[in-house]
Formats: C-alpha cells, sequence, structure tokens
C-alpha cells in the first residue's frame, strides 16, 4: 500500500476514535539503498522505516518524527532549518559548474577590420589549465589600459570512478559461493577477504593532478550476518584484476564505515592511501575481518576523486 493512502487512513481512524495522531521521536542509525531508514527508537531497531517525502535529505543522526502503528512510517525531521546546508550544497554545485564556462564575453569575425576599440594582437600563446579548459593571452603593440584579470586557477573537475571487478577470497583462492565482496566468517569455515578492482583508472585520473581527497561508497548488502552496524575493516591492494590466488592486502585495516542492513554509507579515505592510489602504488580497496562479529557483505565501491587547483 502507498505509503500516503495508509497515512489517511490511520489519521482518519485515529480522528474517528478521538485519539489524534500519536508520535515518537526517533534516532536514524541509518539511511538504506532503498530510501527508506533503519531507526532506534524507545530502546529497540526497526529496519526498512518507511518515510513520507517530507523528510528529505535523510541521513545518519537524525532525530525525526515517527507515527507509531503497526506500519510505522517516518514523518519529518526533527531540529534546525537546513537552509544554510542546502545553500552550501547549492553553492557547491553551481561552482562546478562554472568550470564550463568560457571568460570570453563574445568571439566575433570578418574579413574586414573590427571598429573602434580594439587592438591588434601581434602573438597569441595558448595552454590548457589544471582543468583541462583553454587558457590564451595576447601580446599587443599597445594596449588602452590595465589587462582584464585573469580567472583564478580551477581546480580538476570531481571524477567518479566505478569498479572494472569485484569478489571474495576465502583460504586463499577464490569463493565463488559470494556473490558480493565479503568479510568475516558466518560458518566456521574460514574468514573471508573481498575487493574491489579499478585496473589502472584511478592513478591515470590522477596523473599530473594535486588530488585534495578520495571518498568510496558502498551499500550494506541484505541478509549477510546481523542486522545490526557492523565495522568495515577496510584494507588497500595492488591488484588491477583479481588474483587467481590469494587477495593480497596491504595497508590497513582502517574502521572507516560502520553501516546497519541495507544501509549505504560513505569514507573518506586517508591521506597515505590516497598518495598510493595516485601514484599506482596501490590500486583498489579490499576488506578483510574476523569472525561472525564481522561478517558481511557490501556492494558499490565507486571512488570519488576531488582535486586542488594546480
Amino acid at each position: 500500500m502507498d505509503i500516503r493512502d495508509q497515512l489517511g487512513k490511520d489519521l482518519d481512524a485515529a480522528d474517528k476514535a478521538g485519539g489524534g495522531l500519536q508520535t515518537v521521536s526517533a534516532e536514524v542509525i541509518d539511511v538504506t539503498d532503498r530510501g527508506t531508514v533503519n531507526l532506534r527508537m524507545g530502546g529497540a531497531e526497526l529496519y526498512d522505516v518507511a518515510c513520507t517525502d517530507a523528510y528529505r535529505n535523510r541521513k545518519a543522526g537524525d532525530t525525526v518524527a515517527v507515527r507509531r502503528g503497526v506500519v510505522p512510517v517516518v514523518l519529518w525531521r526533527l531540529g534546525a532549518d537546513p537552509a544554510d546546508t542546502d545553500e552550501a550544497s547549492i553553492t557547491e554545485v553551481a561552482k562546478d559548474a562554472a568550470q564550463d564556462l568560457i571568460a570570453i564575453s563574445a568571439f566575433t569575425w570578418g574579413t574586414a577590420a573590427p571598429g573602434g576599440g580594439y587592438e591588434e594582437v601581434t602573438t597569441l600563446w595558448a595552454k590548457k589549465d589544471g582543468a583541462g579548459k583553454g587558457v590564451l593571452y595576447a601580446q599587443m603593440t599597445s594596449v588602452p589600459g590595465t589587462s582584464p584579470e585573469a580567472p583564478a586557477t580551477r581546480a580538476p573537475k570531481t571524477v567518479t570512478i566505478s569498479p572494472t571487478d569485484s569478489g571474495t577470497w576465502r583460504r586463499g583462492r577464490p569463493d565463488d559461493y559470494a556473490s558480493s565482496p565479503t568479510q568475516g566468517d558466518w560458518t566456521g569455515r574460514g574468514d573471508r577477504r573481498g575487493a574491489w578492482f579499478y585496473g589502472t583508472k584511478i592513478a591515470d585520473a590522477c596523473a599530473g593532478k594535486s588530488v585534495k581527497a578520495m571518498t568510496v561508497r558502498f551499500t550494506r548488502k541484505r541478509g549477510s550476518g546481523v542486522n545490526g552496524k557492523v565495522k568495515m575493516r577496510l584494507y588497500l591492494h595492488d591488484h588491477t584484476s583479481a588474483p587467481s590466488g590469494q587477495l593480497d592486502l596491504d595497508a590497513g585495516p582502517e574502521t572507516l564505515l560502520s553501516l546497519s542492513v541495507g544501509a549505504q554509507g560513505t569514507a573518506t579515505l586517508p591521506a597515505a592511501w590516497r598518495t598510493a592510489l595516485a601514484s599506482g602504488s596501490a590500486r583498489g580497496i579490499a576488506i578483510y575481518g574476523h569472525g561472525r562479529g564481522d561478517y558481511a557483505a557490501f556492494t558499490g565501491g565507486q571512488l570519488t576523486i576531488t582535486f586542488t587547483a594546480s
């Protein structure tokens, strides 16, 4: 049943009963891949709770109002006005889009000389800036005044790289029984280690650029281990593709992210890790945990790279 239909029926039933709408507050544990949320409410944890359209920009840690009932629904977020946060995110999007603009107000031509106000260019130089955009410099015999200010050097545009492959290893060889990268051990048959592979795409994207940050986005797979939060035990690896033997682990572990079942999250990689990935000394991301407490499977692995102006 549609959430709005269910909410309408519950409101109508509550009104007829004279009880009104009963709501309670709850804390969002995680936002899932379905747009639902996992909640902590009254000392208990609820998973895959639906939300009305009024609850936007959902994130872990939010305090929300929940309509109680057989089918609980998150109604809205409690707290400060998110306008400032929205303004900042919109500004960032606008800056990114502005990188595609060319800093020339007009470009015309013809067979005759131009009218007044133009100066003849004796030599024209061109180069490509760090963002891959063209830059022109004109040398003139005389100039009518101060040169227009050159635009500030812009950072290269943000890049998102998807894995070319992924897999799981157990006891030194690929584990065909795991359909997604998995860590830990649920059955007592040995700890698993999983990985995402990118070929040389990460180093290629970073060549000649200064990396500001790298983040990786994951989703906790449903039906793998306990429903509550499980810590991702993250490592680097140096494989460009899936090995036929053991998956080697390099730097790690780093516990950068904890996800409950179905949840999505983003891990910000340490400076040393982004340096290793940008240089090519490391090629991808791996996970490796021990026992039932660390057991979980994950999908995703999309890696986003932001740069600084060179």
